[in-house]
């Protein structure tokens, strides 16, 4: 399914490269792997590759997708439930999809909701959770740098 050098997203911990396809004994069970770098933090994952379908690993946007995301971004209507506990839910749904517009409309109304009446604890890690995998895949899309892909972000979420 996937090659080595493929850019692709493990939902919840971001965009990376493929870095090689290695076969391991784990629990007495023989299985091929794929070694995914995450360039965020450096850190590397062994993604079953019998699991890929039910881990929702994907192949990175493309640069012409990113203009959709930062539309997402800019939207201001964020229509989230007013309880925490659900409104965390609801967004922890959208986290666990892998899917990107998913994971920006969480970053969006987040940074709404911070400015007008801020976050918890937990709310403003998802929020830095969300904003680092969005950037992580924005940064592989365009082949641009964090700290301009941060900048973008901001750019976007403040109109």
């Amino acid at each position: 399914m996937f090659s080595v050098g493929d850019k692709v997203v493990y939902p919840m911990h971001g965009a990376g490269v493929i870095e090689s396809i290695e076969e391991r004994e784990v629990l007495g069970a023989r299985q091929k792997y794929y070694v995914m770098r995450l360039p965020v933090g450096e850190m590397k994952v062994m993604i079953p590759i019998e699991q890929v379908h039910s881990t929702g690993l994907r192949q990175v946007i493309t640069k012409e997708e990113v203009g959709q995301v930062l539309t997402v971004l800019r939207e201001s209507d964020a229509k989230l439930p007013g309880n925490w506990n659900h409104r965390y839910r609801a967004n922890l749904e959208k986290m666990k999809s892998g899917n990107i517009y998913e994971v920006a409309e969480v970053v969006r109304s987040l940074a709404l909701r911070d400015r007008e009446k801020g976050l918890s604890s937990g709310e403003k890690k998802m929020l830095d959770n969300a904003r680092q995998i969005l950037i992580s895949e924005i940064a592989l899309a365009t082949n641009d740098e964090e700290r301009r892909v941060h900048d973008l972000l901001n750019q976007a979420l403040l109109g």
